[in-house]
């Protein structure tokens, strides 16, 4: 069969194609796309990759997240008290200090970025004469999530489906950056992967950051689970998270009142430059696994969040190119990316959901192996160099 490509939305040309499927030779795998209607949903689209196996729920209107899927019949999502995709008209960053990015916070898979991602607070610019050059209150994470894509197209061929996203962050006086992502995967495949290019359309250097919030609940998550991840250094982001570091890496179930604890880490890197974070159930029965390119993506952040089920009971594993604190604090460590005028930087990361435990077995031994090749040095309070 050969390579069938489908323009499902694309503003420039006025295409808003809701009732699209492209499916491979066999009917066995394909691509489709329709819109939410009312409430906070309005008018969100969504994108379905379904493999055979696996299927995915992509948001072009929120930056091309990852809504949910689902591999083998087992749910890969959490339960986020916002239950449904919010339409970004409906999200107010500035909101509760900086942090009404919550208030449409529920994908498994959300970029934090282009421009910033980390923490709320004002970044301070001044020249080499300390001369203050611009000052500007960032909200948390940026602006990437909630920012549509302009234009989506599916791929569809006998044995791989690719969906690709247009996504433009700029203003007047603020930059001009492109993000052009691929989530590819294979016919009946458990594993898909994210291919992101930035690119710095404006005149004048412009800076990067980018973070993969990667939020998974039940039934990965539970009692007894655990992040297996190599890493050459481990540190509490604060003195809460320094409270746990014994069991850093080790969940319990729904806690009412937990809050929530931090981790920064520096990647292990492997012969094919990847790092590896995996969360496992307490039976090694089913996991979940993220490999990121470290080139880019140096540094893996945990976040525990094991609180009522009601309230979002979640972790996160987080590849970013920096830490999610203030940019002024990334900038000072040496962390935030510089595109020249017509520069572009790469970030790939690949994913698999296991559901067997031979394959779960196999998938421990990878980390196993490489965090004994790595020496690990754990910080037991938050390391001076990577917090404000």
């Amino acid at each position: 069969m050969p390579i069938v490509q489908h323009d499902l939305l694309n503003v420039d040309l006025g295409i808003h194609d809701v009732v699209s499927r492209l499916s491979n030779a066999n009917n066995a795998a394909c691509v489709s796309m329709h819109r939410l209607v009312g409430g906070l949903s309005d008018g969100v689209d969504v994108v379905t990759v379904n493999n055979g196996r696996m299927s995915l729920q992509l948001l072009p209107t929120r930056g091309m997240g990852v809504w949910k899927g689902e591999v083998d019949g087992v749910p890969v999502r959490w339960n986020s008290p916002v239950e449904r995709p919010v339409n970004p008209a409906f999200v107010d960053q500035m909101r509760r200090g900086g942090i009404g990015w919550l208030d449409g916070f529920n994908e498994l898979i959300c970029r934090c970025g282009l421009a910033w991602h980390g923490a709320p607070g004002t970044d301070t610019i001044v020249d080499e004469n300390g001369k203050v050059v611009s000052e500007q209150f960032l909200p948390l994470h940026g602006r990437v999530a909630n920012i549509p894509a302009h234009r989506v197209t599916a791929t569809v061929d006998t044995d791989r489906l690719s969906v690709t996203g247009v996504v433009d962050e700029g203003c007047l006086f603020g930059g001009r950056l492109r993000l052009e992502s691929t989530l590819t995967t294979m016919v009946d495949s458990a594993e898909f992967e994210l291919t992101d290019v930035v690119t710095n359309l404006g005149a004048q250097p412009a800076e990067v950051e980018m973070l993969y919030h990667c939020n998974i609940g039940e039934p990965f998550l539970g009692e007894g689970s655990m992040c297996h991840t190599a890493s050459s250094e481990v540190a509490p982001r604060n003195e809460r998270a320094a409270e746990g570091l014994s069991m850093w890496n080790l969940y319990q179930g729904p806690t009412k009142g937990y809050a929530e604890q931090v981790y920064y880490t520096k990647a292990a890197t492997d012969s094919s430059g990847e790092g590896v974070a995996v969360l496992c159930d307490a039976n090694s029965e089913r996991a979940f696994v993220v490999r990121f390119d470290t080139s880019t993506l140096p540094w893996f952040i945990l976040w525990k969040n094991t609180q009522a089920t009601e309230d979002g009971y979640v972790t996160g594993l987080e590849p970013g190119s920096s830490f999610p604190n203030p940019r002024g604090t990334e900038r000072k460590g040496g962390r935030v990316i510089s595109l020249a005028a017509g520069e572009s930087v790469t970030f790939r990361l690949r994913f698999e959901v296991a559901t067997e435990r031979s394959r779960v077995r196999a998938i421990l031994d990878e980390v196993t192996a490489l965090q004994v090749a790595t020496p690990r040095i754990v910080h037991d309070a938050p390391k001076a160099e990577w917090i404000p």
